[in-house]
């Protein structure tokens, strides 16, 4: 299951003991410098020599929202093709030069971007500009249809695996498509579906690069033990050439998803437990509610002190897990409840108690500790992020896509500060008043077990 991106970054109440002493303004600055090509490529620069490590992170500003529906999977297809060689970089010797150089690569798309990025010693920086600027600028020359179905079967394997076979698999795509409009950005999954899959040609590939995969659609973190003037000289030499995508991208334009009404939907699935999802349309990322939502979802099950870990699992044990996560996105959130009973209970008693503590927390509000002790859990998410010189560089490639301002980190911080016992009853009346979708994943032949409009 997908988790939101500030959960990914450790915010589960992990007892750190600087956590209640980081308020926003204590944050330490992300020092950087950011320039412009003419070619419109953005450079960001942060010198850290600290460790003798050196991070190249670029994104592109594409995602699986930028698809339409009959097109999807193609920005993460994508991600894999780029991998596959260029011009100058015979197929293989991307990875094999990188990794003879002591430097670690990988990259990742989701709904909003695709990233690359390469971590390693910071006398390998040169080469790792040069390798990123040659699949930018020069990948079409080598780019035929049988790199295209390598790389089209690995990722349907991946999606075999990840979904289509995997227990709960099938829960995302579910969710999405009952939440979202059919044109929706958002209603399909990152990966797409296999029927897109098999239908991508090699012209409607070159056709995405040639739209998203320019210089003036990308943004590039340099971050680590670095000479600044150096590292110009080198991105300029490297970069400087590849010319500018001519066409203005189009980013789509939607409007707020609000649901009147529950949608009861019930996945038959190989699996041993069944499990209960609940899922509001909410807020995009940044939205003046999000930080309001995402210490709402920690007070409810984030982490062993939490309300509904302490009734489901600890107290009752009617279930073996819970959580609950708000996963903001650029266009779009939703807020998530999920549940799995304990053997030898069901989905009405863990329904039960979801009802009734969702019924408190709109209607009278939160003890002070409750939130101070979710404040807690995101400073110390925010000092996490910060650990190591790429989570640096991906904040400062996040905050400058999301909010323009590379180092944000302070700004962001401060809205978790700033939340009241209010703020936290008035959002859950607003959005978890609403309808949401409810969806059961029972073993097969068990759709007895399954939430009915009746029994949630």
């Amino acid at each position: 299951m997908r988790l939101p991106r500030r959960l990914l970054l450790g915010a589960l109440g992990l007892g750190l003991v600087y956590a209640g002493d980081a308020p926003a303004q204590q944050l330490p600055r992300i020092a950087y410098e950011k320039f412009t090509l003419d070619n419109g490529l953005e450079v960001i620069l942060h010198e850290d020599h600290s460790t003798p490590i050196v991070v190249v992170n670029t994104w592109y500003k594409v995602g699986s929202g930028d698809e339409r529906r009959g097109r999807t999977g193609f920005a993460h297809l994508f991600e894999h093709v780029m991998f596959m060689g260029s011009q100058h970089v015979p197929v293989g010797k991307f990875d094999e030069w990188l990794e003879a150089a002591g430097v670690n690569n990988n990259g990742s798309t989701t709904t909003d971007r695709t990233n690359y990025y390469e971590v390693g010693p910071s006398n390998a920086l040169p080469l790792m500009l040069w390798l990123d600027a040659d699949r930018m600028g020069w990948l079409l020359p080598t780019m035929d249809l049988a790199k295209l179905d390598l790389q089209r079967d690995v990722v349907k394997n991946e999606r075999r695996q990840a979904v289509d076979n995997a227990p709960y698999g099938r829960v995302d795509e579910t969710l999405l498509a009952a939440l979202y409009p059919p044109e929706h950005p958002y209603s399909w999954s990152v990966i797409g579906s296999m029927a897109d899959l098999s239908a991508a040609s090699l012209d409607d590939v070159i056709g995405f690069f040639q739209l998203y995969y320019a210089p003036n659609n990308a943004t590039m973190v340099i971050a680590g033990a670095i000479q600044p003037d150096s590292a110009k000289a080198w991105v300029t030499r490297y970069f400087g050439a590849i010319p500018r995508n001519p066409t203005a991208v189009r980013r789509p334009s939607v409007t707020p998803v609000t649901r009147n009404s529950d949608t009861v939907l019930v996945l038959e699935d190989k699996v041993q437990l069944p499990r209960v999802y609940y899922a509001w349309p909410s807020v995009p990322a940044f939205h003046p509610d999000e930080a309001a939502l995402d210490l709402l979802a920690a007070i409810l099950a984030s982490g062993r002190s939490s309300r509904l870990q302490q009734r489901l699992v600890y107290g009752a044990q009617l279930a073996q897990d819970v959580f609950s996560y708000h996963d903001a996105a650029k266009l779009a959130g939703t807020f998530n409840l999920v549940a799995t009973p304990r053997p030898g209970h069901r989905p009405q008693e863990i329904a039960a108690v979801l009802t009734e503590e969702l019924r408190r927390v709109a209607s009278e509000p939160v003890t002070e500790r409750e939130l101070e002790r979710a404040k807690n859990q995101y400073r110390a998410s925010f000092l996490d992020r910060l650990a190591s010189v790429l989570g640096k560089a991906e904040q400062l490639n996040l905050y400058n896509y999301f909010v323009g301002e590379p180092d944000y980190l302070r700004q962001d911080a401060a809205r978790y500060d700033a939340v009241t016992r209010d703020d936290l009853l008035r959002v859950a009346q607003t959005y978890l008043g609403r309808g949401k979708v409810v969806l059961t994943v029972v073993p097969e032949g068990q759709t007895a077990l399954a939430l009915t409009g009746a029994s949630r």
